[in-house]
């Protein structure tokens, strides 16, 4: 399991890419994982300067619409002072378009907010900069108000996935997980409050790591009710994930939920093989909630029992059926929407998606004090499920999403070919551990129609370094390609 952390730079991109579709070329970006780029520039093979003016040229060429704003002058002067002796130091980050960065636009990607700007930094990001090194250079395209799992909106229009541009990537964070399997950049910043870093990183390919809540600190100025968003980045690798711990954890008084400071992430990454033999995992790809496709479900099986084999893992069978809470994830987040609109929030529907426009609506219509509190008892009996689970096994392996991405331009239950798209059942695999705040990672398995498919293992609180030891170990064995095939 240590085999991953002891690659050199160009062993890894090597291994990752062993069919020879991409190479490193000066006048495109890095196709490998983020720290192998930091070596590169260490070493002297590549400058930031250099780097930063590739994925510039890079975001402004692609045709997949995964960037709303790109500040080049401010990117090349900060690649210019990059230090390359931290983690990050020159590597290029893009900003998702709900994180704050000040002086950039602060649209919530919502043509409501076209025209403001943010005064502040968000402290994920903030800390990734200043601490880890990285040159934001652009903000990646989001859903409205991080409010669906697809990226339209009538702000910046439809973003495509790298695999297939006609294809969605998911959202919230879907122009972040689309530019870094794109070859764009190797890290973008993304939230997850019921699956928005991990279904776009099952779309497209990428790991992506829920936290703990409170594991990366909010703000500032980040609203805490009902605590089911946490930060995090997508990336290309599982050290890269355990990297960017290093740089972001740890408490902070803006968050006062913030979980302290642990390190070692990925120092450590590979050193739990030991801990991890022996114990239980259940397999459940549907978790007993949602409709998932059979293709889906063999490929999920078939890589959880390999992965339990490699680790030492004893798979058991208990009855797995998570409660639906699609509804009061949704409702939670829309009481804040309404209450920053104003009281004269009808007038601005127009303006809004339509899928959000509903929600509020019926947000307005239905809640009550009768509707919150049967919200927080559905919340109750949630953590006791996933508690009582979690006494009899150590990891629920799942899948991430139902099916491989569907059509981009698709809304909330609309059909393809007959078969309707429901987006409530889309993160019925996510949302739970949003709802309790498990951590919880994807790991992308064999692809399906040549889109990839995510597995999803998530384990008890603070448990971390275990999910990113089994992806670490997953990806050793089974490497997934960094960037997506046939890219232009």
């Amino acid at each position: 399991m240590g085999v991953v952390r002891g690659l050199e730079a160009q062993e890894f991109s090597d291994i990752h890419n062993a069919e020879g579709s991409f190479t490193h070329m000066t006048d495109a970006p890095w196709t490998g994982d983020a720290s192998s780029l930091v070596e590169a520039f260490r070493s002297g093979d590549r400058s930031p300067i250099e780097e930063m003016e590739a994925t510039l040229a890079a975001a402004d060429a692609t045709r997949l619409n995964c960037f709303s704003h790109l500040d080049p002058e401010m990117a090349i002067a900060k690649a210019a002072k990059a230090d390359t002796s931290k983690p990050f130091g020159g590597v290029p980050l893009g900003v998702k378009e709900l994180d704050h960065y000040v002086g950039w636009p602060a649209t919530q990607a919502s043509l409501l907010f076209a025209e403001e700007v943010a005064t502040d930094t968000s402290l994920n990001v903030d800390r990734t900069e200043k601490l880890g090194g990285a040159v934001p250079f652009g903000l990646t395209t989001a859903s409205e108000f991080g409010g669906l799992n697809v990226s339209n909106t009538r702000l910046n229009g439809v973003t495509g996935n790298a695999w297939k541009p006609e294809m969605t990537p998911g959202g919230s964070s879907g122009g972040s997980a689309s530019a870094v399997a794109a070859g764009i950049c190797p890290l973008a910043s993304g939230g997850d409050g019921g699956g928005s870093i991990r279904i776009p990183a099952g779309f497209c390919g990428l790991p992506g790591l829920k936290t703990t809540a409170g594991r990366i600190p909010r703000g500032p100025n980040a609203s805490v009710h009902p605590m089911t968003v946490v930060n995090g980045v997508l990336a290309r690798s599982v050290r890269d994930l355990a990297r960017h711990l290093d740089v972001a954890s740890g408490y902070d008084p803006v968050d006062p939920y913030s979980l302290p400071r642990r390190d070692g992430w990925e120092a450590n990454l590979g050193s739990y093989g030991d801990s991890l033999r022996g114990r239980r995992a259940v397999i459940s790809p549907d978790l007993g909630v949602a409709t998932v496709n059979p293709e889906v479900t063999r490929r999920v099986r078939d890589a959880g029992e390999a992965l339990a084999a490699d680790a030492g893992l004893v798979l058991v069978d208990v009855p797995v059926e998570l409660p639906g809470l699609g509804l009061e994830w949704a409702m939670g987040n829309l009481c804040h929407l309404r209450h920053e609109l104003g009281d004269d929030w009808r007038d601005k529907l127009q303006q809004l998606t339509p899928a959000m426009a509903f929600g509020l609506e019926m947000a307005d219509s239905a809640m009550n004090l009768d509707t919150m509190g049967a919200a927080e008892a559905a919340r109750t009996r949630a953590n006791a499920t996933l508690a009582e689970l979690f006494a009899q096994v150590d990891f629920i392996i799942s899948a991430t999403n139902p099916d491989t991405a569907f059509p981009a331009h698709l809304e909330v239950n609309t059909r393809v070919a007959g078969t309707k798209v429901d987006l409530g059942n889309n993160g019925a695999l996510t949302i739970p551990y949003n709802i309790v705040g498990n951590p919880a990672i994807s790991i992308p398995v064999e692809q399906l129609n040549g889109l990839p498919v995510g597995m999803q293992v998530a384990s008890r609180h603070h448990s971390e370094e275990l999910l990113l030891d089994l992806a670490a170990l997953a990806e050793a064995q089974c490497p997934w390609p960094l960037v997506a095939p046939n890219i232009s």
